[in-house]
């Protein structure tokens, strides 16, 4: 079975969880014995072609637009034009897969021109994101996704909770939406000790202080003002010895704000955009991971931190509930609550053998729910349901 595959980001390019998510995914299916080609969006010297784990990866050159929104047509114009050559060159493909709605209109006009049935991977809503569709622009990617969904043969997205969002936003057909979770490779958190943990500890906080970390981006469904709100509480009842540190890059302005406004400015960090291997080091320092989100489809950030053995600690939104199991493999809080997730936090910081319990549960679970190689397995059986009931039909 062949494959032509289109996602907006893929690494060295990593904008959300997209990229890290084909660049994870592909591999496995080609072990399987598939052939995948990929077209993604070029990135500084990143080559046009070359292979990658297996991946025929193509990097397409986009125009610059006037916004964003232009800037995306222009990347479909470039992905449909180049996803044109590779299927009359190659021939033989069976199906395309699109990774979201920025991907959209390439994929279905290649789905008509070439007769070919398209596959779809939701990762988010805008209705989601923002609890609704309150502007113009929240309007026109919710119509995009609604297109797409409705354009698709089958839809997969990473939990439970997406899929009755998805049935529920789109009003798409429950039986055509699959459940495939995201998953994570533990041995690429395989962390090197050849460093002097102390010295790099000490670059975020004294030895006396407790290590609270979150990581991701800086949006507003991300809770990261959650979190920043229940510190005061938290320096309170462990005598000022912790230090929160917020790592990721983005407009994060009204967040230091917020910081300086609380008092517990010296208590914060800022590290801004974070290198993979930096954050390997840093996780073997950290004592917990918060991930305060208002909306999460799944949480791919709590993966990553079961597989660098950090106790975490979630809010109850979303795909969330379905990643950590409350009091075994994390502990789970209410969404948008400073006192829940006060409470969550110190649960961990005050009991140090709950916190190691959860770690030890959490790195097990990898194996038994979130494995590439199974998860790989779940897709290509949507991949041959989906070429099968295409092979019965006229088009």
């Amino acid at each position: 079975m062949k494959i032509l595959a289109l996602a907006w980001e893929f690494p060295p390019r990593i904008v959300g969880g997209i990229a890290r998510h084909v660049a994870e995914l592909y591999p496995e299916i080609v072990k399987l014995g598939y052939e995948v080609h990929l077209i993604t969006v070029e990135f500084g010297s990143a080559p046009k072609y070359e292979i990658v784990e297996g991946i025929h990866l193509y990097r397409c050159a986009v125009a610059h637009g006037n916004d964003f929104f232009h800037w995306v047509a222009n990347m479909n114009n470039s992905m449909g034009s180049l996803g044109g050559e590779l299927l009359r060159k190659h021939g033989d493909f069976d199906l395309i897969h699109a990774h979201d709605w920025l991907v959209g209109d390439a994929a279905i006009a290649l789905k008509h021109s070439f007769k070919l049935p398209l596959a779809a991977t939701i990762h988010a809503t805008e209705y989601g994101r923002y609890n609704g569709i309150h502007n113009t622009s929240q309007q026109y990617i919710n119509g995009k996704e609604k297109l797409l969904a409705h354009e698709a043969w089958r839809v997969i997205v990473c939990s439970q909770y997406m899929r009755q969002e998805i049935q529920r936003v789109f009003q798409s057909p429950i039986d055509k939406i699959d459940v495939i979770y995201n998953g994570i490779r533990p041995e690429k958190k395989h962390h090197s000790n050849n460093f002097n943990r102390v010295k790099f500890r000490r670059r975020f906080a004294n030895d006396q202080e407790k290590i609270i970390y979150y990581v991701g981006r800086m949006t507003y469904e991300k809770g990261v003002s959650v979190l920043l709100n229940a510190a005061p509480m938290v320096l309170q009842e462990m005598g000022g010895k912790v230090k929160f540190v917020i790592i990721g890059g983005g407009n994060t302005g009204h967040l230091k704000h917020q910081a300086s406004i609380l008092g517990i400015w010296q208590q914060c960090y800022f590290t801004g955009f974070m290198s993979d291997a930096d954050l390997d080091k840093f996780q073997t320092i950290a004592d917990c991971a918060v991930f305060p989100s208002l909306y999460e489809p799944f949480g791919i950030v709590a993966l990553e931190s079961f597989a660098a053995r950090v106790p975490v600690v979630v809010s109850d939104t979303g795909g969330l509930p379905e990643v950590v199991q409350h009091n075994h493999t994390g502990i789970v809080t209410r969404a948008n609550d400073p006192y829940s997730l006060t409470w969550g936090i110190l649960e961990v910081l005050k009991n140090p053998q709950l916190a190691q319990q959860l770690v030890n549960n959490a790195y097990k679970s990898i194996a038994e729910n979130f494995s590439w190689d199974d998860l790989a397995k779940q897709t290509i059986s949507v991949y041959r349901q989906i070429a099968f009931e295409r092979s019965r039909i006229n088009w």
